[in-house]
């Protein structure tokens, strides 16, 4: 009964209920189609570095991830024996990392070389879907495979010569003159400008650390059995000389970066619904000041205040809820297209994107708990205004209400 006063209450004045709901389906609106974006670009950047290379899991010797250098090599052989058979690791994947200076003629820049095993990199990572030019590296290769960011930077094509000079395990001399056997091109700027691939045998011979490599690149059953896997690798990876870590200990800083912008929607998020409270409180005053008289008629009559405090209490309810439902029922197609055709950015802006390590690309993240926070905050915003007017009503004076 309660109910269907409120509702009926509601669109007596269909005009301000209407602006009241546009506001309200508005920043809703505007609110889940922002998250929706920046938490799809984020996820984006986010599954480019980990799905493409670095991976969900890596098993390092201890120290290595902090100082990163080939002392902390270790033989690759007695390792890969203890992933057999552990609970939720799917496959390990064994790499051979370091720096190196990588020039072609008077063009010089600073690269990661990786050893990498290609059949085995590729089932993990699917790096040949990334090749544009040339052919994917074999076992035996002689050649190298450079990231599109390199071949840009040092003007290098399929058939050109790159040197690579660096520092071997324990200090020795490396150096090596390898012909380019193809590009790949990552999402990712900064895997562009970065990556060097050489087969993992060669790669070993180039650092004179034969047998070695300095990590295992783990992939896991499923995303969901990342921790299941993280604790059977900890049981027979020693802490005392192994560490394991999933990909949020390998990227502290992107998360840090992640939740920094995030809290800076939380000030528009702030601005946005005050605004709407605002906008609601003046809906509600109005309403009160139109229907003194009726409220004092049915006190008088009556109605118990309890009772019409509910009553009132339901309407502006009733109105956030409307308004957010439509909201997220106007948001929901928006949001998808754009999950489906991503915002891609060009010119000055994406190269400005690009230098932060950003992919010019801002694809929509399809989230039910998105639009469910927008709806749940909205739930307690009207909620805490309607105790105004509920407030209002227990104190109401029943003869200057009537006189009104």
């Amino acid at each position: 009964m309660l109910f269907r006063l409120a509702w009926r209450n509601i669109w007596r004045n269909k005009r301000r209920t209407f602006i009241t709901l546009a506001s309200i389906l508005f920043a809703v609106l505007f609110a889940s189609l922002m998250e929706s974006l920046q938490k799809g670009a984020w996820n984006n950047m986010i599954n480019n570095i980990v799905t493409f290379h670095m991976g969900y899991i890596q098993v390092h010797q201890k120290g290595y991830w902090d100082e990163q250098t080939l002392d902390y090599a270790f033989p690759l052989d007695a390792a890969i024996s203890r992933t057999q058979g552990l609970q939720g690791v799917a496959d390990a994947l064994p790499r051979l990392e370091s720096f190196a200076l990588a020039s072609t003629g008077s063009n010089t820049m600073g690269v990661m070389v990786t050893g990498i095993e290609p059949d085995g990199e590729d089932a993990m990572t699917r790096i040949q879907s990334r090749l544009t030019e040339g052919k994917f590296l074999k076992d035996k290769s002689q050649g190298v495979l450079i990231a599109a960011g390199i071949a840009e930077n040092l003007k290098l094509g399929v058939g050109d010569t790159l040197l690579l000079i660096g520092q071997g395990y324990h200090g020795v001399n490396a150096a090596g003159k390898y012909p380019v056997e193809g590009i790949v091109k990552y999402p990712s700027p900064d895997l562009n400008r970065l990556l060097v691939f050489l087969p993992l045998e060669e790669a070993q011979w180039f650092y004179g650390a034969e047998g070695m490599v300095t990590s295992l690149v783990i992939r896991p059953a499923s995303p969901k059995a990342i921790a299941k896997a993280q604790n059977s690798l900890k049981s027979v990876f020693p802490s005392e000389t192994y560490e394991v870590m999933d990909w949020k200990a390998l990227l502290p800083d992107l998360l840090e970066a992640k939740k920094f912008d995030s809290a800076g929607n939380v000030i528009v998020y702030f601005i946005l619904y005050t605004i709407i409270a605002f906008g609601l409180f003046g809906t509600i005053l109005m309403m009160l000041r139109e229907r003194q008289y009726e409220f004092g008629l049915l006190v008088a009559i009556g109605m118990k205040r309890r009772r019409l405090g509910a009553v009132v209490f339901l309407e502006v309810v009733l109105l956030g809820l409307v308004g957010a439902l439509a909201g997220i029922v106007a948001s929901m197609p928006l949001v998808w297209y754009f999950k489906v055709n991503p915002i891609q950015f060009s010119g000055g802006y994406s190269e400005m994107m690009e230098k932060f390590g950003f992919e010019p690309i801002f694809p929509a993240e399809f989230s039910f708990q998105i639009f469910f926070m927008q709806a749940v905050i909205i739930f307690v915003l009207t909620a805490l205004l309607a105790l105004f007017p509920f407030r209002r009503i227990r104190r109401l004076k029943v003869v200057e209400a009537m006189r009104s």
